[in-house]
């Protein structure tokens, strides 16, 4: 990856015009991004989604994944918010397309990391109804939380393989529906408080339509790809109302838009 370029900021106001230049340890980008905004109550949660879409809103690269989207801007936000997580949630397709493993904190922000209170490691959950997890990660000697349902068929064999602690079962309305809410108050129980969702669209659509996502970390790429790629938010349904999002701050680096937004829950 090229070297981590500087940001502009834009927003807040009262920032507007100053420089974030990169530094080992990233002590002045990770106070900007660990400036908790407020959780929805009761989950005892903050769930923060971070996503990455092209100027004509496309999710993924003609590839299908994001590498090809993203670059050294976006990469350097990707860093501080990893460090910030207890917990990376994703979906299982997401896993496979884009060849998760194992998490480890970015090198150089350990120290940093343990002064703030997280925990030496980063856990990786992965939702999948049917319990259908990429077999390398399973494997592993760090294999991910796996969040299924009762009905899975893989149930057995995944508390076999990876030990029942790894296994949330969060059962929804349907045998083939993972309740989402339960889940995030299951990982919260065991400390893992701030949940960093990088996907994939359908599970963010998911979580927005059950008022789970606090606030939204978007990246606008200067770039037009066309094609059918999904937005960041994919699913056949409309959001019945609309999602309100306030923005607290927006950062550019070489023509990349780095926002943060604030996502209103429904009655709030």
């Amino acid at each position: 990856m090229p070297d981590s370029p500087a940001f502009d900021v834009l927003l807040p106001i009262e920032r507007a015009g100053s420089r974030l230049e990169p530094t080992p340890d990233e002590v002045e980008l990770l106070g900007l991004y660990n400036d908790r905004l407020p959780v929805h109550p009761p989950r005892g949660v903050h769930v923060r989604a971070n996503m990455i879409a092209t100027l004509d809103g496309a999710g993924t690269g003609s590839d299908h994944v994001t590498g090809s989207i993203n670059g050294a801007a976006d990469w350097r936000v990707f860093r501080v918010l990893r460090a910030l997580a207890d917990v990376v949630l994703i979906g299982a397709g997401t896993a496979r397309d884009e060849r998760y493993g194992a998490l480890e904190v970015p090198h150089g922000l350990e120290a940093v990391r343990e002064r703030i209170g997280r925990a030496e490691r980063i856990e990786l959950a992965i939702v999948s109804a049917s319990g259908a997890v990429p077999p390398e990660l399973l494997d592993a000697e760090r294999p991910p939380i796996v969040v299924t349902t009762a009905a899975s068929p893989a149930l057995d064999s995944l508390r076999d393989r990876i030990g029942p602690e790894r296994v949330v079962v969060a059962s929804g309305a349907t045998p083939d529906q993972v309740d989402l809410g339960v889940a995030l108050r299951t990982l919260g129980a065991r400390g893992l408080e701030h949940v960093l969702a990088e996907g994939g669209p359908r599970l963010l659509a998911q979580l927005v339509e059950a008022d789970l996502v606090d606030e939204l970390c978007l990246t606008w790429s200067p770039r037009l790809v066309g094609g059918p790629a999904p937005r960041i938010l994919n699913d056949e349904s409309w959001l019945e109302p609309a999602r309100e999002a306030r923005p607290v701050h927006l950062l550019h680096a070489d023509g990349v838009l780095l926002g943060r937004w604030q996502v209103t829950r429904l009655g709030a």
